[in-house]
């Protein structure tokens, strides 16, 4: 059964950065499409930014040139580096692993961008 466990949340200030990490277990990582999402209170869950098993990115134009996503396959982990903060960048973000017959999430992990 695949677990995905994120940390690396926190409280910051604007145009402060944080580094979430996702460690995924309990299945074939590395061939498998993995994204990170985020939820805002009253809103709906959105995507942030996904990688593809070969290492292809996306990102939302919300967080373009700002957060980057990677993935370290030998240790099981996907990244989310997010540089130059704002406060409407607060909210639970998701790890999430899309397998060939289901998506798996983590449990969430806040970050709150406040002065």
């Amino acid at each position: 059964q695949v677990q995905l466990v994120e940390s690396g949340g926190g409280l910051v200030q604007p145009g402060e950065s944080l580094r979430l990490s996702c460690a995924a277990s309990g299945g074939i990582f590395s061939i498998y499409d993995m994204g990170w999402y985020r939820q805002a209170p009253g809103k709906q869950r959105e995507m942030v930014a996904a990688i593809t098993r070969s290492g292809a990115t996306n990102y939302a134009d919300s967080v373009k040139g700002r957060f980057t996503i990677s993935r370290d396959n030998a240790q099981n982990t996907v990244y989310l580096q997010m540089n130059s903060l704002k406060p409407e960048d607060t909210a639970v973000y998701y790890c999430c692993l899309h397998s060939w017959t289901r998506d798996y999430w983590g449990q969430g992990t806040q970050v709150t961008v406040s002065s």
